[in-house]
């Protein structure tokens, strides 16, 4: 099959709005944690979350099409525009037939949602619903708003499997373009749950950390202390691009994407498999796509919610499916910093696996304090601080409520 490169990022995060300045964050490990501005959280268990930065519309968008656009689609209209500078793509030489478009969201339009239903109950339960409700809302209005902006008629659609979701949209990519059904694609997800809705409901579930004393340091992955995870918001952009289309533009080639697996633990709405039976069988499958041996994978940016089960289960995962391998890797969860975005989290986590094995650098884990002694105290976790390390190949995994398992495999480029 043919091979897929990555050759163009973008990312807006709450460490930064652009992929310079999420990286930089990332290996100086800055928590993008702080009290929540989207709304009033006085009635809230949780006040804190990783909204991106001091953001205006305006500054990327008119009036009139910020207003057309769910805060969600305008993540991800903005990531995708830097990823295609970044790419150097020119029109001219595209054949727009054979470009497409995969972009995920776990919820989409939730803001939208939200604000149609306050008006209708405003109004005295009077049918006044903007005629952009729904086209605002759905989740695959972003690949439809990015292939219009760059004319790109090739597949064009969404993948929704919660927090997994837009690593699914970088497979399903991947396997296109290495079937021959299209030569590039503008692939990532992007989420913006951050209001009372997305906050009430996962406080009801116990998911989210509610350590209102210590906002920063309350992501805190593998931690004995962790509490739950902080909810983020942002969009993470790749262009793939088939290896022999961007050679013959002369594209910079930042990585190869060698292998993606999917799984379902089949076990449960929201907890994962305390053997982490999915989470192995999903890393399995996504080394024998790339066909290589574990002892292969340098590093892993693992799903690393800081919720009291899940990073015990993925950590089980990963010794039992990597033996005494799993104690020469290093691991991390950029999650500590970020926090979790959702159905954008496999995009922007992939980019830091890119981004690792360009700089060889692999940014850390932060407020790892004292570890769970339920994790084996010899993984490298890649404590507080950034490590060196040549990373030759590296791997992302994403997990999703409903047992929805994905991971990727990227290598360092080579002819």
């Amino acid at each position: 099959m043919r091979r897929a490169v990555v050759t163009g990022l973008g990312a807006v995060t709450p460490l930064g709005k652009n992929l310079h300045d999420f990286w930089a964050a990332l290996v100086n490990g800055v928590s993008g944690a702080d009290l929540i501005t989207h709304f009033d959280t006085e009635k809230f268990k949780t006040k804190f979350a990783c909204e991106v930065k001091d953001y205006d519309p305006l500054d990327y968008f008119d009036r009139k099409e910020a207003r057309k656009l769910d805060l969600y689609a305008q993540f991800a209209m903005i990531s995708a525009h830097e990823a295609f500078l970044d790419a150097g793509l020119d029109e001219a030489d595209l054949n727009k037939d054979r470009a497409g478009v995969i972009w995920a969201s776990g919820i989409g339009g939730i803001e939208t949602f939200k604000n149609e239903i306050e008006g209708y109950l405003e109004a005295g339960k009077t049918p006044r619903f903007s005629p952009f409700f729904i086209p605002k809302m759905i989740s695959d209005i972003a690949a439809g708003h990015l292939s219009m902006r760059y004319g790109y008629r090739g597949p064009n659609y969404a993948t929704v499997s919660a927090c997994a979701s837009s690593t699914n949209a970088i497979i399903d990519a991947f396997n296109l373009i290495r079937l021959d059904m299209a030569d590039i694609f503008i692939t990532g997800g992007s989420e913006a749950a951050i209001n009372e809705a997305g906050v009430g409901g996962f406080n009801s579930m116990q998911a989210l950390s509610t350590n209102n004393a210590n906002y920063k340091g309350a992501s805190r992955p593998f931690d004995v202390n962790r509490d739950g995870f902080v909810i983020g918001e942002g969009g993470g952009a790749l262009i793939l691009e088939e290896y022999e289309h961007a050679k013959k533009r002369g594209a910079k080639i930042y990585a190869e994407l060698i292998g993606g697996g999917m799984s379902a633990d089949a076990y449960h709405l929201t907890a994962p498999h305390p053997e982490g039976e999915g989470a192995k069988l999903v890393m399995r499958n996504a080394m024998r796509d790339a066909k290589i041996d574990p002892t292969e994978l340098d590093y892993i940016n693992v799903h690393g919610t800081s919720t009291p089960l899940g990073d015990i289960s993925e950590t089980k995962a990963i010794i039992s499916v990597f033996g005494d391998h799993a104690f020469n890797m290093n691991i991390s969860s950029t999650k500590s910093m970020t926090g979790h975005l959702l159905g954008a989290a496999g995009a922007i986590e992939s980019i830091a696996v890119i981004m690792s094995i360009v700089n060889g650098l692999v940014p850390p884990t932060i407020n790892l304090e004292s570890l769970d002694p339920e994790i084996d105290q010899r993984l490298n976790l890649t404590p507080n601080k950034v490590q060196s390390r040549d990373v030759k190949m590296g791997m992302s995994n994403t997990f999703g409520f409903g047992g929805h398992n994905t991971s990727v495999i990227f290598r360092k480029f080579k002819d």
